[in-house]
């Protein structure tokens, strides 16, 4: 069923109905007022919705505009909950958080370099929610200090996924994983393996809608 929803009244309407649980906000959303807006009221609704740590609720997946969006507010980045899941690229990560990026493209003046693991568990601990980095070697972590990495290199390489739309897809695999009940951080951390997966059981060449369209056939694969 699809509905359309006009402005942020209209979202407010929408996400009162408790029977929606997961809800994707920020691909092809746009920069403007209202679409901040939009972002304001999920974030104000799921936080009213949620109980921290509880399997129910209103949970929220962040990416694209959404996240430029919350970059530029720090009345939106203040309602970041435990709900939420940030899936940021590079560029994202930067403006969300420019001070932890500064940190991560400096070379170490003495002992280990501050790492990619570093910095998405900082973040996640300032957000305080699941923040996955998006590469080659996504780093997904949450607030209190639990990462993993899904690193695509080596025999799982898929140089392929690196195609407009892709991120989109992740974000919605993330989305559908919560609203099946998964928290956040096992939503990400299985999302993040099965966009691979995706990729690399479809092959080179493949488009974003691709990615959707193959994972029937990669869950079967597993017996699911």
């Amino acid at each position: 069923m699809l509905r359309l929803v006009a402005d942020a009244v209209g979202l407010a309407e929408v996400l009162a109905d408790v029977r929606i649980n997961a809800v994707c906000l920020g691909p092809g959303m746009g920069l403007d007022e209202a679409a901040a807006e939009l972002v304001k009221v999920a974030l104000e609704t799921s936080r009213l919705r949620i109980k921290p740590g509880a399997a129910q609720g209103l949970r929220l997946v962040l990416d694209a505009d959404a996240l430029t969006l919350i970059a530029r507010d720090v009345g939106l980045f203040a309602l970041l909950h435990d709900g939420c899941v940030l899936t940021p690229h590079a560029g994202e990560f930067a403006r969300l958080f420019p001070d932890i990026a500064e940190k991560l493209a400096e070379p170490a003046v003495k002992g280990p370099a501050y790492s990619k693991v570093d910095a998405t568990r900082e973040a996640a601990a300032r957000a305080g929610c699941v923040v996955l980095y998006k590469g080659a070697d996504t780093v997904i972590a949450a607030p209190d200090g639990r990462c993993s990495i899904n690193a695509a290199v080596y025999e799982r390489a898929a140089p392929w996924l690196a195609t407009a739309g892709s991120g989109d897809v992740l974000a919605g695999f993330i989305t559908g994983l919560l609203a099946r009940g998964f928290q956040p951080m096992q939503a990400a951390e299985t999302a993040a393996w099965l966009h691979v997966e995706c990729a690399r059981s479809f092959g080179p060449g493949l488009i974003a809608e691709d990615l959707a369209e193959e994972l029937p056939k990669v869950l079967r694969a597993l017996g699911v």
